[in-house]
């Protein structure tokens, strides 16, 4: 078990809550430029610290010439700080997680992928005896199939965080196997480039998983999970899973009643749907320490392998609607003119700000919930 991930994992969501392939054809988006709170900024107190910083590193084998590259233009981004200490815990359903996990718009791109990516995904299952589907999915669920690998100078951020010194030991490790992997060459500090939290890549490894489980699997040298080429993440990913319990062969569960693996029973949203869960869902979890988040690995998987929608159903929501009445909500604000985004029967920002004008629209009491009210007056 990757302990570091496993904690890692618990305080920071992974959701984008996104020598065996054919040519990659780059998906990502042009590179933003970075908002001005984003950009490192060399201050006094940082680079101070920083100062200090250094017998540590050089005494954990970094050499000053790696070190000195690495600060050359590094230094604090105050808005890491800030998302690490105000991050949202948001609660949301199991049913709507999976609204989420399994969105169209995660399918339809998730399927164009694993067929331009076919035969890694193969390949990567042969080596290591992770379902290829399984490792599809994550790519999708961390980084929507490498469209959102986080353009934050991993530097600078690790060394941010080990700075604040909220989490200053966790984060310092994690600097320091950055620093070692650009100490072995498999990047160079402007490409190593991830999340606000330092994690990395089309499947979003920290710096300590990357140096235990990341792969040369195209067999250039170098262990590349920046580059638009996914191959080397995904085998990765395959690796990591491989050596924390997966087992080839067995699937990772299934809903209850549908002639799956047999296992143990779980039911992460009262009066929701069942599941049957094998060891393998415990090594998904070992990614990600969360049933939401390997259950909603494990069902994009089946989806991306041509499975249907499960077949149990959710209990009504604390307003009384079903997420047929939420996405009837939803499609009765579009009808009128207001921005929802996907009518996926989850109640976002995007709903919650269509709603409250709606309400005001109308002379309605202004909640901004999406309420029988709404409903009936949205028919």
């Amino acid at each position: 078990m990757n302990l570091n991930r496993r904690l890692f994992m618990a305080g920071v969501s992974a959701f984008s809550l996104t020598a065996c392939s054919s040519t990659a054809q780059s998906t990502r988006p042009t590179a933003r430029v970075l908002d001005a709170d984003l950009r490192p900024v060399q201050t006094p107190a940082f680079m101070e610290w920083v100062a200090r910083f250094k017998p540590r590193a050089t005494s954990a084998g970094i050499s000053s010439g790696t070190f000195d590259a690495a600060f050359a233009n590094a230094g604090y981004i105050p808005r890491v700080v800030d998302r690490d200490r105000n991050q949202i815990q948001t609660r949301r359903t199991l049913e709507d997680y999976l609204s989420i996990a399994v969105s169209d718009e995660r399918m339809t791109k998730g399927r164009t992928a694993i067929r331009q990516h076919a035969n890694t995904l193969a390949s990567v299952e042969q080596r290591y005896g992770v379902d290829r589907n399984i490792v599809a999915a994550i790519w999708g669920m961390e980084s929507l199939f490498g469209e959102r690998r986080g353009d934050i100078p991993v530097v600078s951020a690790t060394a941010t965080l080990a700075f604040d010194g909220r989490r200053g030991a966790f984060y310092e490790s994690q600097l320091i196997a950055a620093l070692k992997i650009l100490e072995r060459g498999d990047t160079t500090p402007d490409q190593m480039i991830g999340s606000w939290a330092g994690a990395m890549g089309h499947t979003q490894f920290i710096p300590t998983s990357y140096q235990s489980f990341a792969v040369d699997f195209t067999g250039d040298g170098r262990r590349d999970i920046w580059s638009d080429d996914p191959t080397d993440s995904l085998a990765s990913t395959a690796a990591y899973l491989s050596r924390n319990g997966w087992q080839s062969g067995l699937k990772w569960g299934s809903e209850e009643g549908t002639g799956g693996p047999s296992g143990r029973t779980l039911q992460p949203q009262a009066g929701g749907i069942k599941f049957t869960v094998t060891r393998n869902f415990t090594a998904l979890k070992t990614y990600n320490n969360s049933d939401f988040y390997a259950i909603g690995i494990g069902h994009l998987a089946d989806r991306l392998g041509g499975a249907g929608p499960l077949r149990g159903s959710f209990p009504p929501d604390e307003n009384g609607l079903t997420k047929t009445d939420r996405q009837t909500v939803q499609r009765g604000l579009a009808r009128r003119g207001f921005d929802v985004g996907a009518a996926d029967g989850v109640i976002g920002g995007q709903t919650i700000a269509a709603i409250t004008a709606f309400q005001e629209q109308q002379g309605m009491a202004v909640t901004g919930v999406a309420s029988r009210d709404v409903l009936n007056a949205l028919r």
